[in-house]
């Protein structure tokens, strides 16, 4: 039963939503406040959190700056309709996902199952390879580290899904709606800039290849393309 750690000031919204996941299966605990909410991760160790943008004595974005320092644990932020701002400033921090309020409970359940099949652990026997390189990257899909040649590369569960999606159709063109749809576990919307900015955040964070030039490609109007050295421009 996996663990789900709700942050949130909205007493009333964290009762609702503890009932609809413990009816889905969850064990989910609510808190209601920043600093509890740090000191409740820490100690729990959850699956997953839920966290608000909006808290009271110590607000969301610091929540999440603080728990990354020590913790890879999945983060869905919660945040404001229209402020698109806040959804961005979270995934570049180290969100995996964000959904804006008011929310389906039902969305909800389908990106915490999301993520956490996408953080589930090593393959199984019979599975895709648990190693897959390209080039200087080298991804180790059970340990689900990152190397390349500028060292350990420190990506959120939702960098990782992305890059892996790449890398194993890498000098093939993965359109939008696929990278979505396989990585993060939902259709590409024309509203929603998660992929972007993991995209940028994975460019950022792994650099370019060895002799130069980006490592991921936007083919406009096709998709996407991680380069190996034989598609790779002379």
């Amino acid at each position: 039963m996996a663990k789900i750690l709700i942050v949130d000031d909205d007493v009333e919204l964290c009762e609702l939503v503890t009932e609809y996941l413990e009816d889905e299966g969850f064990h989910a605990v609510s808190v209601h406040d920043g600093v509890t909410g740090v000191e409740r991760c820490r100690a729990d160790d959850p699956d997953l959190m839920i966290l608000d943008v909006m808290l009271p004595e110590l607000g969301g974005f610091a929540v999440l700056s603080k728990i990354r320092t020590t913790s890879k644990v999945p983060v869905i932020m919660l945040t404001a309709r229209g402020e698109e701002v806040d959804r961005i400033v979270g995934l570049e921090m180290g969100a995996d996902d964000y959904l804006p309020k008011p929310f389906n409970p039902r969305e909800l359940v389908a990106r915490i199952r999301a993520i956490l099949r996408r953080t589930a652990g090593p393959a199984e026997a019979g599975d895709e390879s648990p190693v897959v390189m390209v080039d200087d990257l080298e991804m180790d899909i059970g340990s689900r580290q990152v190397r390349c040649s500028a060292g350990e590369v420190d990506l959120t569960g939702a960098e990782f899904a992305v890059l892996e999606t790449l890398v194993r159709a890498a000098g093939t063109v993965v359109s939008r709606d696929e990278l979505s749809r396989r990585a993060l576990g939902r259709r590409a919307s024309a509203f929603d800039r998660s992929l972007d900015v993991h995209l940028s955040n994975l460019r950022r964070k792994l650099g370019p290849l060895p002799g130069g030039g980006e490592r991921i490609k936007t083919v406009r109007g096709v998709g996407y393309l991680y380069v190996k050295p034989s598609t790779a421009s002379p």
